[in-house]
C-alpha cells in the first residue's frame, strides 16, 4: 500500500510505501529533506506529523521521547506512514544541495595521524570531479552491502574535487577499521556514495559560530572552517576540540595556526581524562562543558557539532536548554558504530 506524503510549509509531496521510511521515500523522490544518520540518533530529520497517522518506528526514547512522540514529532528515517500525511520538516534549498551518487575510489595514500586514527586519500575518477557541501560525509558500500560512513575532511571545489581526504578511527573488531589498519593497501579500489549528509555550512548567515568537535568529529569541522577561509569569510569561529587524552587531538597545530593567523577564530582545546604523560595545561573535562561555561547564552549563535552520540546528544540540550540557543541553528552529525546503530530503528 502506498500513501501520500506531503510537506509542510513548501507543499511538496510524494508517495511513500507502508514498508519505506518517510525519510528514505522522499529522497527517493528527489526532494531535498535534511539528514544525516539515517538510525534514528543524530535528530537532524526531526518533524512534526500534523495530519495523519505514523508509526514512529523502534527510536530510543533519549532520542524522542513520549512527549515528543503525544505533539507528533517523529525522526523520519525511522518511521513509516500508516495512511496519507502531513509533516512540517526544513527542507533544504535545492540550490544548496548536491544529489549524492555511486562512484569507484581508489586509495592513494594512508597516513597514521595518531595511534588509532588513519587518514586515508581517496582518488575520485578522472573524468568526474565531484561536488559536495562542506560538512558532507561518504559512504563506503561493502560487497556485503553493509555501509560504513566517513566525513570529507578536504574542502569543497566549485570545479569538483578529484580526491577526498578521511579520518578513521580504529574500532577494535570493527569491520571495517580492522581492515583498514590491518589489510587497506595503496591503489585498493572501493565503491563509495556521496555527497551525503545535511550536515553542512549555512554561508548564508553572519552569525558567530561554535564549533564542537569530539576526536575524529575534527574531520567536517575542518573542511568547514578550510571552505570559510577560502571563502574569505569573517564570522567569528569558537571551535572547541574535544578528547579523551592529548593524542586523540591529532592536528592541534593546524587548528592553532588557524587562531594564530585569524583574528576571528578561537581554538580551545579540551581533555576528559588526560594522564601525566600528556603534560596537559589546557582546559579539562566535557567538551561541551567548556563552551557552556564560556558562552552560557548562545542566543546569537549557530552550533556545528560532529562526534560520537553522546557528545552531540549532550551538547544539543544543554546549549538549547541552558544557553537559549534556537533549536533550528544546532547543526550536528553523529559518529556512529555499528552497534549504536543496532540500537534504535
Amino acid at each position: 500500500m502506498s500513501y501520500t506524503i506531503v510537506l509542510k510549509p513548501s507543499g511538496r509531496s510524494y508517495s511513500c510505501g507502508a514498508d519505506t521510511s518517510v525519510l528514505k521515500a522522499g529522497l527517493d523522490a528527489g526532494l531535498f529533506m535534511p539528514y544525516s544518520c539515517r538510525s534514528g540518533v543524530c535528530n537532524t530529520c526531526r518533524g512534526r506529523v500534523t495530519a495523519g497517522q505514523i508509526d514512529v518506528g523502534g527510536v530510543h526514547p533519549k532520542y524522542l521521547t513520549e512527549e515528543d512522540k503525544a505533539r507528533g514529532y517523529a525522526l523520519l528515517c525511522c518511521a513509516r506512514p500508516l495512511s496519507d500525511l502531513v509533516v512540517e520538516v526544513d527542507e533544504i534549498d535545492a540550490g544548496s544541495a548536491v544529489r549524492p551518487k555511486y562512484m569507484p575510489v581508489r586509495v592513494l595514500e594512508m597516513k597514521r595521524a595518531a595511534p588509532d586514527v588513519m587518514i586515508v586519500k581517496l582518488g575520485l575518477p578522472m573524468n568526474e570531479p565531484t561536488l559536495f557541501r562542506a560538512g558532507q560525509y561518504v559512504e563506503f558500500v561493502l560487497a556485503d552491502g553493509l555501509r560504513r560512513s566517513y566525513s570529507i575532511a578536504n574542502v569543497p571545489s566549485n570545479d569538483g574535487v578529484r580526491q577526498l581526504e578521511l579520518h578513521v578511527r580504529h574500532m577494535p573488531r570493527g569491520l571495517f577499521t580492522d581492515h583498514v589498519f590491518g589489510h587497506m593497501k595503496v591503489r585498493d579500489i572501493h565503491r563509495v556514495e556521496f555527497p551525503l549528509g545535511s550536515f553542512f555550512l549555512r554561508d548564508n548567515s553572519t552569525r558567530p559560530m561554535v564549533m564542537l568537535a569530539s576526536g575524529t568529529g575534527f574531520a567536517p569541522i575542518k573542511s568547514i572552517i578550510e571552505y570559510s577561509l577560502q571563502r574569505g569569510m569573517k564570522r567569528p569561529i569558537h571551535l572547541y576540540w574535544g578528547g579523551r587524552r592529548r593524542e586523540d587531538l591529532y592536528m592541534t597545530a593546524l587548528a592553532r595556526s588557524w587562531a594564530a593567523q585569524h583574528a576571528h577564530i578561537q581554538f580551545v582545546p579540551v581533555l576528559s581524562e588526560p594522564t601525566a604523560a600528556c603534560q596537559w595545561g589546557g582546559r579539562q573535562g566535557l567538551v561541551h562543558n567548556a563552551v557552556v561555561e564560556d558562552f552560557p547564552d548562545l542566543s546569537s549563535f549557530e552550533v556545528y557539532a560532529c562526534g560520537s552520540p553522546i557528545v552531540i546528544e549532550s551538547a544539543r540540550r544543554d546549549f538549547i536548554g541552558a544557553c537559549g540557543l534556537d533549536a533550528s541553528r544546532f547543526y550536528a552529525d553523529s559518529f556512529l558504530t555499528t552497534a549504536d546503530k543496532s540500537s534504535t530503528c
